[in-house]
Parts: structure tokens; C-alpha cells; sequence
């Protein structure tokens, strides 16, 4: 039996609504988003996963836990795990960058940010890390960040960088399914568990568009 990983985007917070960069600073989830980590958690508990990492950061940390408590499953936390940074943008809005910043805005390059290629490396590498540990027939829960898990998918599936704005954005505490697969990692869903729904994300505005 193949291996699953389910790549869990946090819920909502204040900054999301506000259509702010996140990236690594600390946001925590706002009255809507512990809604939704309630559901996509009584949702997601039904596949009866066998282990549950997530980023250490706080909105990523409190969604992961939400699931731990329905599943009776502990956390791990993982670093590797965290949004893409931000650097000089991180706090502000979408308008605010593309005024400040409109060449780096159009290439989504942020000043004293991560490059998307590192992100993701590290990401894809910590999946594959935790996947590792699951016996055949085993299901992972990632918990982590819209920019994060795309591009970490991209990487896991071995895309070419050029295609990568090909996989969409995620909504708030929507997923990904990936299974193991002979030839490697294939996706069977993306962004599910709500209906289609405008996405504000640390991601590329291609990434996010509806």
C-alpha cells in the first residue's frame, strides 16, 4: 500500500483578511480561522492519520493541534516547515509592495526574502524526511503555508521551476493529497475541502488569482 501526505494550510488569520505578507512573523489565527481548523480537523480525522508535523509557527502550530486533539495524535514540530520569508515586505499589504517595489512586485522577489527555490528544497526535503517514517499504507499531515506547500509539491513531483505557477494557490484550511507512487510522488487533490473561493496567500499573484 502507498504512502499518503496530506499538506494542510493553516486557518485564517487577521493579516490574511488584510491581505498582508506573512511570511516568517508570528500571526495567530483569527476567530475564523480556529473555525476552520475545527472542520478541516473533524474532516481529516475520518483518514485516520499516524502522524502529524507541522511549522513552528503559531497559526501553522494551532491548526496541527486542533487535528492532534480530534485524532489523538502528539505534534511534531519542524521548522523546515515554515512560510517562505518575507523580508522588507512581510506586514505589508499586496498595494503597499507593488507601489514600493513594482519591478520586484512583478517578478514576486521580496528584498531580504527567501528565493522560491530554496523554499522549495526545504520544504519538499522535510516531507520526503517524515514520509520516510511512515510504514506502508501510512498517512503524514503536514501542517504548514500556502506558499510553502505549493512549491514544496512542485519540488516533491519533480516539475520543472517554469511550471511551477502552474499549481494554483490554497484557500485557508484547504489541502493536498500526495501518494507515493512507483516513478515518485504524484498529486490526487489539490486545494480541497471548500468550495472554490478567492485565496489570499504569501504567494505570487499568478498563484492567487481566481
Amino acid at each position: 500500500m502507498s504512502r499518503r501526505v496530506v499538506c494542510l494550510r493553516h486557518g485564517q488569520t487577521l493579516w490574511n483578511v488584510e491581505q498582508r505578507f506573512q511570511g516568517h512573523s508570528d500571526i495567530p489565527l483569527d476567530e475564523t480561522g480556529v473555525a476552520q481548523a475545527a472542520r478541516a480537523a473533524s474532516l481529516l480525522a475520518s483518514l485516520r492519520p499516524n502522524m502529524i508535523v507541522s511549522s513552528d509557527l503559531q497559526r501553522a502550530l494551532d491548526t496541527a493541534s486542533a487535528l492532534g486533539r480530534v485524532a489523538g495524535l502528539d505534534v511534531t514540530v519542524d521548522k523546515d516547515l515554515r512560510e517562505r520569508g518575507g523580508g522588507e515586505w512581510e506586514g505589508l499589504t499586496r498595494e503597499e509592495i507593488s507601489t514600493g517595489w513594482p519591478r520586484e512586485f512583478t517578478a514576486w522577489e521580496a528584498p531580504g526574502g527567501e528565493h522560491v527555490t530554496d523554499v522549495a528544497e526545504r520544504v519538499s526535503t522535510s516531507i520526503r524526511r517524515w514520509a520516510a517514517e511512515l510504514d506502508s499504507g501510512g498517512l503524514l499531515v503536514i501542517a504548514s503555508h500556502g506558499a510553502a506547500i505549493r512549491l514544496g509539491i512542485a519540488r516533491l513531483m519533480g516539475l520543472p521551476e517554469e511550471l511551477w505557477p502552474a499549481l494554483g494557490g490554497l484557500g485557508n484550511c484547504s489541502w493536498s493529497v500526495l501518494e507515493e507512487a512507483r516513478k515518485g510522488w504524484r498529486l490526487l487533490e489539490h486545494n480541497a475541502g471548500t468550495l472554490p473561493e478567492p485565496v489570499q496567500s504569501d504567494d505570487s499573484p499568478e498563484a492567487t488569482e481566481d
